[in-house]
């Protein structure tokens, strides 16, 4: 999952959670909050009316000692006013039932109050009705759940849009600095716009890493270029010296076969200078792509040169390639050394009397060429590793083989920008599916 990905997911949980709390606690804020309003109001209606006594006298409510009471319509709000006992004592808001003559038995928020005006003890009471505050805070949950989901997506689309903003160095460092890089071939190196400065050490962190890998590869071909180079002057030298040598007229059968052996062996290793030669090479892109070739004329030339070693282990060999596929933009030698490394692999490690079968299909806008084979197979955990330069397994030990052919169309692959996908079964064979850009076939 990507970094920007796992924030806005964070920040919308940690959002839910906000919600979550919210829905549980808002019923009771919504609830204080409206019995504080109401109990603050009871209390200036009270005040109100404790100012008109003092001002008018108590005979503006009671007459010839007879209470006073007065209800609004429906009886949502009420205020009485009494005469009580000299002692009786009360300064309350609290819920509280009240019975009227009708028969009917409402809930109020009652607020109670004594008070004396010429000796005389009074009891104020005005209620407000208990459902006219639940209908009031019903609609202030919803306004408050309606804000707070408001909120709630405004925050999560800010939280998106800054994560994006503030990842994108991250992006741009991952895209030009390791995506974007063509392995080992790097390119110069741009600093990525930030005022972050963990992305900024990032930056510079993964360049400095780059440009020691990138030295320890160009020493490597170096080397290689240099060491295969100066090596074959002397094979050179001791094959022709023993080409002399068997001139001689007095040379004994004895030293015959040590010659020829020591000729096996300059030639072997003639073959590996040559080969680590044209890995060198092709690495250092000392080649052009500028040739044009009908796919099954290069592959018919495979076959002819490598046909005898079909027949040496009595291996069929078919091949199924639309006559109207040509290469464009590639180097006719090195993708014939690539054909023909895959299908001598193919016969190197088949059985005797086996079939390889040389395809070529059209997937989308690329081109696949697969060789398969009924050989011995590869092991599921070597297969990462048939690529890796003189790394040698069991069969090719047993075919006295140096491990550098799949390196050799490995190299080829990355020069033309072809992709390998390889599907092997132990002792059922093997696939090498050659994947084609639109740029390297055409179809006419």
């Amino acid at each position: 999952m990507k970094l920007g990905t796992k924030l806005t997911l964070f920040n919308a949980i940690s959002k839910l959670v906000i919600v979550i709390l919210f829905v549980l606690l808002v019923p009771v804020l919504i609830k204080n909050i409206s019995r504080n309003y109401v109990d603050s109001k009871l209390i200036k209606q009270k005040n109100k009316l404790l100012q008109i006594v003092k001002n008018k006298g108590i005979e503006t409510y009671i007459e010839n000692g007879e209470a006073y009471g007065s209800y609004l319509p429906l009886k949502e709000e009420y205020i009485s006013l009494d005469e009580v006992d000299p002692d009786y004592f009360l300064d309350t808001i609290k819920r509280g039932k009240r019975l009227f003559s009708e028969g009917d038995t409402l809930e109020y928020r009652i607020l109670s109050h004594t008070f004396k005006v010429k000796n005389k003890n009074y009891l104020l009471e005005i209620g407000k009705s208990v459902d006219t505050l639940d209908e009031t805070s019903i609609p202030l949950q919803n306004i408050a759940f309606e804000v707070l989901l408001g909120m709630i997506l405004l925050t999560v689309l800010a939280d998106q849009v800054y994560s994006t903003y503030v990842l994108k160095p991250l992006r741009l460092i991952i895209k030009t600095k390791l995506v974007g890089q063509k392995f080992p071939n790097f390119h110069t190196y741009r600093q990525v716009r930030t005022t972050t400065s963990d992305f900024q050490h990032l930056d510079i962190s993964i360049h400095n890493m780059i440009e020691t890998i990138a030295d320890k590869f160009h020493k490597e071909r170096e080397f290689i270029s240099n060491a295969s180079h100066e090596l074959m002057t002397p094979i050179s030298i001791l094959q022709s010296k023993i080409e002399n040598m068997f001139e001689e007229e007095d040379i004994n059968d004895e030293l015959k076969g040590r010659l020829l052996e020591m000729q096996k062996i300059l030639n072997r290793l003639k073959s590996i200078t040559k080969t680590l030669l044209l890995i060198s090479q092709i690495e250092n892109e000392q080649f052009l792509k500028e040739d044009k070739v009908s796919v099954s004329e290069l592959l018919q030339e495979v076959y002819d040169e490598i046909s005898i070693r079909l027949q040496d282990k009595n291996i069929s060999y078919e091949m199924a390639m639309p006559d109207n596929w040509h290469f464009v933009n590639i180097n006719k030698f090195l993708l014939f050394n690539l054909f023909f490394n895959l299908i001598n692999n193919a016969i190197k490690y088949n059985k005797e009397g086996g079939s390889i079968n040389v395809t070529g299909v059209a997937v989308f806008d690329k081109y696949v060429i697969s060789i398969t084979d009924t050989g011995i197979g590869i092991a599921e955990d070597a297969i990462p590793l048939i690529f890796n330069r003189f790394k040698k397994f069991r069969q090719s030990l047993q075919q006295d083989s140096f491990g550098l052919g799949l390196p050799i169309v490995k190299s080829i692959a990355g020069f033309h920008d072809i992709e390998i996908d390889v599907i092997s079964e132990k002792d059922k064979g093997s696939t090498f599916k050659l994947i084609f850009p639109a740029t390297l076939i055409v179809v006419s």
